[in-house]
């Protein structure tokens, strides 16, 4: 039986990767073709296209993980069932649950795999992908929320900007109130807010300051002044792909942050949150539903079983998508979003895996 379980092991991760390493140049062939105008264009330098292109790789490698998984296991088992090998492996009085206990070791491997993936490497690669992606090909494109920005910078001080631009520094209407114990204590109003890079300061133009005494209110008014706050320019208007490019231990701080300065993007973050755990458990549902699919030997061969599998596979990025965007445009709770296809594809495990034992 050892030798079963390392033949169908092997067959399920070179499988696996062989179609990483087939389909992963020709996503590279069909981007490159696709923003080499803009490449040459821009006379952008060879090394950060190279690099560029690397995190290309594992962004999306990363990304369509499971689909790689799920259709290279419907293809070897397709195989093995045509060869009718399954039938004399279930014929010598091994049980569906044995054969499949292989399938799973495997799935085991591939799920660190992906868990190391979506913890480390993932997010550095987005962080590049991105940052090359709005440089060279999104010029013009907002690359954070930059309009009505109000935020919870600490316990006590709120801001609020009704528009500022990254380039230049600066911000319009700028207005922080200082709170304790739910008293307002002081409130600073500005035309405008810009930081100054050589000394770390904020300029304020049309300043003025209004401190609530017991009796009588405290003006300050001053058509120009510097000042220091306790918030970097990054805190006011993080970017809008900062979620994925940051590692577990500071996504869950960046979310606890964002979270007391009332961040309309908590959503988001939490999806790529949950989805670092949700993708490894995805990997055991989608080969479980793949062996049970695949496993029967069915009039037209493997291309039948590859529709099928296709179609299941779409469905799943359906549910995936339609729920992410119900979580990120509103109240929708992200880890719902991030698990119920999941839920719904593992109970459809069951029922194939079922069948499939009949």
């Amino acid at each position: 039986m050892k030798i079963l379980d390392w033949y169908i092991l092997k067959r399920y991760l070179f499988t696996f990767f062989m179609m990483l390493l087939l389909f992963i140049p020709i996503g590279i062939t069909v981007h490159l073709a696709e923003k080499i105008g803009k490449i040459l264009e821009n006379e952008v330098p060879f090394d950060a296209v190279m690099l560029y292109l690397l995190d290309f790789t594992i962004y999306f490698a990363h990304l369509l993980f499971p689909l790689f998984l799920f259709l290279s296991v419907i293809w070897f088992t397709s195989k093995l069932a045509n060869n009718t090998e399954i039938i004399a492996f279930l014929s010598s009085g091994v049980s569906f649950s044995r054969f499949l206990k292989p399938y799973l070791i495997g799935a085991f491997f591939v799920a660190i795999l992906a868990l190391i993936l979506g913890l480390y490497l993932a997010p550095k690669a987005s962080q590049g992908f991105n940052d090359f992606s709005y440089k060279y090909f999104k010029k013009g494109r907002k690359v954070a929320e930059n309009q009505n920005v109000f935020r919870q910078i600490n316990d006590n001080d709120f801001i609020y900007v009704s528009s500022f631009d990254l380039k230049n520094k600066q911000g319009s209407n700028f207005t922080l109130e200082h709170i304790e114990d739910n008293k307002l204590v002081y409130k600073i109003k500005a035309s405008t807010i810009k930081f100054i890079d050589k000394d770390s300061t904020y300029q304020l133009r049309n300043y003025t300051k209004r401190t609530v005494g017991e009796f009588d209110d405290i003006l300050e008014s001053a058509t120009k002044k510097d000042t220091v706050f306790s918030f970097d320019i990054e805190d006011l208007t993080p970017v809008i792909y900062i979620a994925e490019t940051l590692s577990y231990g500071d996504l869950t701080d960046f979310i606890a942050k964002e979270e007391k300065r009332g961040s309309s993007n908590i959503g988001r973050y939490k999806l790529v949150l949950y989805r670092k755990w949700s993708l490894p458990v995805s990997v055991f549902i989608l080969t479980i539903i793949a062996v049970a699919v695949s496993s029967i030997k069915r009039r037209g061969g493997m291309g039948v079983n590859l529709a099928v599998g296709i179609c299941i596979a779409m469905v799943f990025v359906f549910f995936d998508k339609i729920f992410g965007v119900m979580a990120e445009q509103s109240n929708f709770p992200p880890v719902i979003a991030v698990w119920f296809p999941n839920v719904i594809f593992g109970i459809l495990a069951i029922y194939l895996l079922r069948n499939a034992k009949r």
